[in-house]
């Protein structure tokens, strides 16, 4: 079985250093750049299964390399940036990153988000004809069923397409204004009200303990994520 390739872009050589040492002490093949355009060159010689990139970079920045990448790939994106507040982390998320991490970072933690996206572009790169599972929760994406511990749950229309969204998702956070324009239409992304009433509900009805949810997490000011 082929290790799975991670591309790092990020202009500090310091850090390219430690996470080329530490990635591949896990097993990981890895290439790095030290800005997008770099990046985008290595990734027209060998496609990797998951890019790692900093937004502060020269010549073209992080955001403007998820843009790019977004435009032909789904390949997976994890942002590593010293950039952390909600504006930041929510713009690099709108353009296409899956996931974010704030500088300093335990290598520990990276490696745990490593793997989920690498897990979700497995998992979900298949038909959605899929069945979902998570511990007692299971959701068929075709019949649109949801069972919990093997007994049905029933939710409404619009609960369920926002379930839906989030676990075909699994383990990407998924801003207010992504899940909003997903489950209601492009011309929705400030209501964030609407979320917190069907998250609130979808919560009393597939969380064991809805006040300290395990499944459905908040990313605060961001949006949500469905834990898998």
């Amino acid at each position: 079985m082929k290790n799975e390739h991670i591309l790092v872009v990020d202009d500090e050589p310091q850090i390219l250093r430690a996470l080329r040492m530490s990635l591949s002490a896990h097993g990981y093949e890895v290439s790095t750049a030290s800005d997008g355009e770099e990046a985008l060159d290595v990734m027209a010689q060998k496609m990797p299964d998951i890019v790692i990139l900093d937004l502060t970079m020269p010549r073209l920045d992080g955001l403007g390399l998820c843009r790019r990448i977004r435009e032909w790939s789904q390949v997976p994106i994890l942002v590593l940036s010293v950039r952390g507040s909600e504006k930041d982390k929510v713009l690099a998320l709108d353009l296409g990153a899956d996931d974010y991490l704030t500088k300093p970072f335990g290598i520990e933690e990276l490696l745990a988000r490593i793997r989920a996206a690498l897990r979700r572009s497995t998992s979900f790169g298949k038909q959605e004809e899929a069945v979902f599972e998570s511990g007692d929760l299971q959701i068929d994406l075709a019949r649109r069923t949801v069972r919990l511990r093997g007994e049905e749950v029933r939710l409404t229309p619009t609960e369920y397409e926002v379930l839906r969204y989030l676990v075909t998702n699994s383990d990407k956070v998924i801003t207010h204004r992504t899940l909003l324009q997903a489950v209601w239409g492009p011309q929705f992304g400030d209501e964030a009200q609407y979320l917190r009433v069907f998250i609130g509900q979808l919560r009393k009805k597939i969380e064991p303990d809805p006040t300290h949810p395990r499944r459905i997490v908040t990313e605060p000011g961001v949006g949500y994520r469905f834990r898998a």
